[in-house]
């Protein structure tokens, strides 16, 4: 019966993020009309707005990048939690797969951009080719249909969860500039509160969400990006191995609309408001640009696969049911549409805005290359369903 709901989960889940997905590319095509219009001074200074009182005084930007964008990663965390307890990650078997393909998928890429930059005042935006937007990537394979076996887009899935918390860790270790401790352990006091609670068999996800607030706020002011807060709120949700739907499962049925729907396309629209130069043409052959575009592009399908074969040829795992090399070959290449996320790093990375533009552009060139190649190569291939 466990099984059965959990498949059930994966199909509302895939669902919205494929419809999600279409959202997310309207929004993108709309932020790219604006900043190349009259309009783009107008709405840069809506973004300016600020709002709130007191010490949560901030843009209407800073809101979205880290108020909505904690929300976007409270859902991360819920999958990442629930797939781990019951789903694809539950047993080192299974989990083996997507957890060994998801880090070759973050080291190549990163290596690339780093040969590609290193030395150069660009070189900290290697975390940026590591990431997947696991909207954009699930409402590709969507298209196909029957073209790929279902146990790949299952392994897509886990893969971009695995990813998402690779590339939580990452901002969480490499992003922070100056900690202040003093709010560090008021978050870390609240977090116990959260634990113990959890450990105590509270289920009222009230009495988590408003002390996540707090936390979310002490984290904000700790120097820590204040997304993190999300997932260290999620991984303290209660959930269950059974067929009683749990408060993480409550959670994130209730989450996956407004962030798939709402959140990450109004993310979208802020953030990828690039106007277009004639100079970025020349960006993208800059270091920066080839270390985003051949990173995401090329690191992301040689690391997913080449570590693939390497835990199958070890008999760490087994290939997904159905599906062949090519099909990883494939899916490799999806897993370099790197959009929000990697738009997310770069943010994090610069504070010059010509990096910030030109590593927008790459972005959206190698995410724009990787959907398209992936999509035509895995449509070519027949399911061996």
């Amino acid at each position: 019966m466990a099984k059965i709901i959990n498949l059930e989960v994966f199909k509302r889940f895939f669902k919205s993020g494929q419809v999600g997905g279409f959202i997310l590319l309207t929004c993108v095509v709309i932020s790219l009309i604006i900043a190349n219009t009259a309009s783009k001074d107008s709405f840069a200074n809506f973004l300016e707005i600020k709002l709130g009182f007191g010490p949560i005084n901030y843009s209407i930007l800073a809101w979205i990048n880290d108020g909505l964008m904690a929300i976007f990663f409270l859902l991360v965390g819920l999958e990442i939690k629930r797939e781990l307890i019951e789903g694809e990650l539950s047993s080192v078997k299974s989990a083996a797969l997507p957890v060994i393909a998801a880090l070759g998928g973050m080291l190549v890429p990163a290596v690339i951009y780093f040969l590609f930059n290193k030395g150069a005042t660009s070189a900290s935006g290697w975390g940026i080719p590591m990431a997947t937007d696991i909207a954009f990537a699930l409402a590709i394979i969507a298209l196909l249909g029957k073209s790929v076996p279902t146990s790949l887009k299952i392994f897509l899935a886990a893969l971009a969860i695995v990813d998402d918390l690779g590339a939580i860790l990452v901002i969480a270790i490499f992003y922070t500039n100056q900690i202040h401790f003093e709010y560090l352990a008021m978050a870390g006091g609240i977090l116990i509160l959260l634990g113990l609670m959890n450990y105590f068999g509270v289920k009222n996800l009230v009495f988590y969400l408003i002390p996540g607030i707090f936390l979310w706020y002490f984290i904000h002011h700790s120097g820590i990006h204040a997304t993190i807060a999300g997932v260290l709120l999620a991984f303290t949700i209660p959930t269950n191995e059974t067929d009683v739907l749990s408060p993480l499962e409550k959670l994130e049925h209730f989450l996956t609309v407004p962030v798939n729907y709402l959140i990450m396309p109004i993310f979208a629209l802020a953030n990828t408001n690039i106007t277009f130069q004639k100079e970025m043409i020349s960006g993208l052959i800059s270091p920066l640009g080839l270390g985003i575009i051949v990173g995401l592009f090329v690191g992301k399908t040689i690391g997913v696969t080449f570590f693939s074969w390497v835990a199958v040829k070890l008999k760490w795992a087994d290939l997904p049911t159905g599906a062949g090399w090519k099909h990883v070959l494939g899916l490799g290449m999806l897993a370099g549409i790197g959009f929000t996320m990697s738009i997310f790093i770069a943010l994090l990375s610069f504070s010059d805005a010509l990096h910030i533009s030109e590593a927008k552009f790459a972005i959206l060139t190698a995410s724009i290359l990787s959907g398209l190649v992936g999509f035509i190569f895995l449509k070519s291939l027949k399911s061996k369903d």
